[in-house]
């Protein structure tokens, strides 16, 4: 049951004014999907009130992760402790393999349509997500896509205006807002749900996902390094936690650090450091101003190997149609970027 008070209104939330909805009473009740919230002006900024049961801890996920981590952190000891050389080498091979299934594959290519793919590439990059372990390409490309069109809002799943460490994480360990929810059912999917590839790994991800996350990566070790079945499977960790904090950095150090160039509204930076660990993903104030644009970057001096991938398999007939902002496009939104600068 709602709060009949503001006294009994729980724990507060800034708003963005894309989330805002202006309203005459203190308390009304919107639906039954999104119960009972609460508007209230504190310092001339609005904050949204919820059920906090919205908020609450997802208890499951928080002990998931935290024995995660902890194998994480011995795992990477294990890594440079007993296998120096060979360890280092595989693990950092294996990470970002997986990565181009992330970045060339489920971003730029499932979810913006910066370039098409062939069926055998369509395989590989599919293979190379679930290398990575990051739910199934139509739950990922989903929650990006709701993640640009609802940027900075209740409805963005890693919402950044909720504190550097739920953009980084938080947002996996907590119940989602209603609006993430509610907003998600609205973002159209027939293209990724149509194709084959995406139909066959959503069917089949948990067994993917225990062989190519898991078993291969214990396997190997074991195969050629001489590594027990415990060194192997703990050792894995450091691959994995360390693939998904650098997917992570471009949801939180990405839109806290960095500069505008090309869009100083929104909150999104270029920031070099998430560029180099995330194969060029790290541009992201010219990603979130141009998102449909293969190279997520303006110039070719800097780090992005995944444009240097795709544009490799475009030569080798695997991918066409690469889509590019123009040169007009890009200087006129530096150019409006400058004004806005100038004028503050």
């Amino acid at each position: 049951m709602a709060p009949t008070s503001a006294n009994h209104l729980p724990r507060y939330y800034p708003m963005s004014e894309k989330s805002v909805v202006r309203y005459s009473n203190l308390e009304e009740q919107v639906s039954k999907e999104l119960k009972w919230f609460y508007v209230r002006y504190m310092n001339n900024a609005r904050y949204l009130y919820v059920d906090s049961n919205y908020y609450g801890i997802v208890w499951p996920n928080l002990i998931l992760f935290v024995v995660m981590h902890l194998f994480y952190f011995y795992g990477l000891y294990m890594v440079l402790r007993i296998w120096p050389v060979g360890g280092m080498v595989f693990c950092i091979c294996y990470g970002e393999i997986a990565g181009l299934g992330v970045t060339t594959g489920a971003h730029r290519l499932w979810t913006h349509r910066s370039y098409e793919a062939t069926l055998p590439l369509r395989i590989f990059l599919c293979m190379c997500h679930t290398m990575a372990g990051q739910n199934d390409l139509y739950t990922w490309v989903r929650d990006h896509r709701l993640h640009h069109k609802f940027s900075e809002t209740d409805a963005d799943p890693h919402n950044s205006l909720r504190g550097m460490f739920f953009a980084h994480v938080g947002w996996l360990l907590t119940r989602k807002h209603p609006d993430v929810m509610i907003k998600g059912r609205t973002i159209d999917m027939s293209d990724v749900i149509n194709d084959p590839v995406v139909r066959f790994q959503r069917r089949f991800y948990v067994p993917l996902y225990i062989f190519f996350r898991f078993f291969i990566p214990t396997y190997l070790p074991m195969r050629y390094m001489n590594a027990t079945f415990s060194q192997a499977f703990i050792g894995l960790f450091g691959t994995y936690l360390g693939s998904l904090h650098c997917t992570w950095f471009v949801n939180s150090l990405a839109h806290w650090w960095g500069t505008k160039e090309y869009n100083v509204k929104i909150k999104p930076r270029n920031n070099f450091f998430v560029s180099y660990i995330t194969l060029g993903e790290g541009f992201h104030n010219f990603h979130h101003t141009f998102p449909w644009d293969y190279t997520i970057g303006e110039f070719v001096w800097q780090f992005n190997p995944g444009q240097k991938f795709i544009e490799f398999w475009a030569k080798i007939g695997l991918a066409k149609n690469l889509k590019r902002a123009t040169p007009e496009q890009v200087k006129n939104r530096l150019e409006n970027a400058r004004k806005i600068k100038d004028q503050n």
